[in-house]
């Protein structure tokens, strides 16, 4: 699909992004700092990893079983709205429930991980194919931003927490995350004011192109409801098909090295005593870069080019912290920083590039929950290297060993492949067959 490379995106577009990105935010402070950063008041990484890796399991499992009812659902807005409420009520149970109450602690931190994962990365993510199906790679370029700047913000309002005793953590915990979390109650009320399902049901267009007149952008509209009623590409052909597995398996592969690096920074910073303060600043700086500029190639050459750059640097992250001195454990962390939030970019961006917008949603449904179900090995696989006294060594050829698998994937993918398969599909289906999927890059 070409792709339109500005990024005018009119007002409700631009209400879209901060929907989106503030979702992650949400998403990433929720989960991911009481991994990372409060995890010694909860019994320790190893545990609280293991409810992150297993909760998140069950959250990826309930978004596959809800694949096949996508299409029938009446509003993806309205769902997201009622994941993001309840998101939010978790959340400040994880903020105000003391230590001291470990067993309800799990259960509210384990189900806002299975919530805040399908509202932040899968039905508000749905919201934008439906938005921006020609400008995906753009968009969530910005949107992902939203990753290093939590990594970078969040991490001095929590580091306070360090030092003091369990009888203080719940009332810092919530001191410091009550200013993220006024921030993600106005992002809940951005989806709740200003997003509709599709662009036309509220005034505004898709891709913000307003070359169509309302009535035909709304029989547009109209017409790719219907045809998503009777998508050829379900759950059984979507895994039957070998190219599905060589761009989903990397796409999961960027998630799990970001991710498990991510909650594991404490740790590694401490092996070599760099400054955690300064370093985080460094992979906010150039997470920033890295999603905005790995969104742009995306927009113009395409999500397999925008991703085969990923995975190199993967391999590149690998090979730099295997050398293990303080220099190039910090270069390393540098180039997860670069692929860290684009890793996000890639189940909405290649769902909608290589499949038609009709099908965006079941092949989402797919490609997103596989995607993260590999995604969790990460924090576990981190985590227990780093308890095993394996240390970065480890850690970093773990991520080599992921980086090369994910190269050899992208190197294999060919779009013209799942094309092939589409025209048997639609053929099978008496649905027309045409081009519109040829000379998707």
């Amino acid at each position: 699909m070409e792709q339109k490379k500005s990024i005018n995106l009119g007002f409700r577009g631009w209400m879209l992004v901060l929907y989106q990105a503030i979702a992650f935010v949400t998403y990433q402070a929720f989960t991911n700092y009481p991994l990372n950063i409060l995890s010694d008041f909860y019994g320790g990484a190893q545990k609280v990893s293991m409810i992150y890796s297993i909760c998140g399991i069950i959250g990826i499992l309930i978004q596959l079983g809800l694949g096949g009812v996508l299409g029938k659902l009446k509003s993806i807005r309205n769902f997201s709205i009622i994941l993001g409420a309840v998101t939010l009520v978790l959340g400040f149970g994880i903020m105000a429930i003391p230590p001291s109450n470990l067993a309800l602690w799990s259960i509210c931190y384990g189900l806002e991980i299975i919530v805040s994962m399908m509202y932040a990365t899968f039905t508000v993510s749905i919201l934008v194919g439906q938005w921006f199906p020609t400008r995906k790679g753009t968009i969530m370029g910005i949107a992902t931003c939203a990753f290093p700047l939590a990594n970078g913000l969040l991490g001095p309002f929590s580091s306070k927490i360090f030092g003091q005793g369990p009888e203080n953590a719940v009332n810092n915990v919530f001191g410091a995350f009550l200013p993220f979390f006024i921030v993600f109650v106005i992002g809940w009320l951005i989806g709740l004011i200003f997003i509709s399902d599709f662009p036309e049901q509220c005034g505004a267009y898709r891709d913000n192109d307003k070359s169509l007149t309302p009535e035909i952008a709304r029989k547009m509209m109209e017409q790719e409801i219907q045809d998503r009623k009777t998508t050829v590409w379900r759950l059984g052909q979507i895994l039957s098909c070998g190219d599905f597995w060589l761009i989903t398996v990397p796409m999961g592969a960027l998630l799990m090295v970001a991710v498990g690096m991510m909650t594991q920074t404490n740790a590694i910073v401490a092996s070599f005593n760099g400054n955690y303060g300064q370093i985080m600043g460094m992979i906010m700086i150039f997470g920033l870069i890295g999603s905005y500029v790995l969104g742009l190639i995306d927009t113009k050459f395409g999500t397999k080019t925008s991703m085969m750059i990923a995975v190199v640097m993967i391999v590149i992250a690998g090979v730099l912290g295997m050398i293990g001195s303080s220099a190039t454990i910090t270069l390393a962390l540098i180039f997860v920083a670069l692929f860290m939030g684009a890793s996000s970019n890639y189940t909405v961006s290649g769902a909608m590039q290589y499949w038609r917008r009709e099908d965006f949603p079941s092949v989402f449904s797919a490609v997103n929950p596989i995607a993260n179900i590999i995604c969790n090995i990460g924090p576990m696989a981190v985590g227990a290297m780093i308890g095993a006294g394996l240390g970065t060594k480890g850690v970093f050829t773990f991520a080599l060993a992921v980086g090369i698998v994910a190269v050899i994937c992208m190197l294999l993918f060919r779009p013209s492949r799942i094309k092939d398969k589409d025209d048997r599909l639609r053929k099978a289906a008496g649905k027309q067959v045409d081009d519109a999927l040829a000379n998707r890059k």
